[in-house]
């Protein structure tokens, strides 16, 4: 029970950070393309990889902050779903090219992400 608890918690402090992230980037550079969602995949990618490996092979921490850390809060701010949305509603409007670079740069600059976070966690 108490993995559900440190879960939700986690994911509706992710839910937060992502809906405050969006409302920033939008703010800054507008809607024309999703570089909000890109960018909380990108930075969710990343901590992903850096918090799994210190959680898991240098700090000690409880199993529940673990667990709502990585899939709490992290499940909770990066927002695949989003993603596919978005992804479809850009070819939809005719946006093909466009659609195509943001799953090409999702998936690329996400496990370039997730890879960087882990390595720099590993060789601190």
């Amino acid at each position: 029970m108490l993995a559900y608890l440190a879960i939700a918690i986690g994911g509706t402090l992710g839910c937060w950070a992502r809906y405050a992230m969006t409302n920033l980037i939008q703010a800054v550079y507008g809607r024309d393309f999703p570089y909000a969602t890109l960018s909380i995949n990108v930075l969710g990618s990343f901590l992903m990889g850096f918090l799994f490996i210190e959680t898991l092979e240098r700090l000690t921490i409880s199993p529940y902050f673990r667990i709502g850390i990585l899939t709490g809060f992290l499940g909770g701010f990066t927002t695949f779903s989003t993603f596919a949305m978005e992804t479809l509603l850009l070819a939809e409007q005719g946006e093909g090219g466009k659609s195509i670079l943001y799953a090409a740069l999702s998936l690329i600059l996400g496990f370039l992400a997730a890879f960087g976070g882990a390595y720099i966690a590993r060789n601190l």
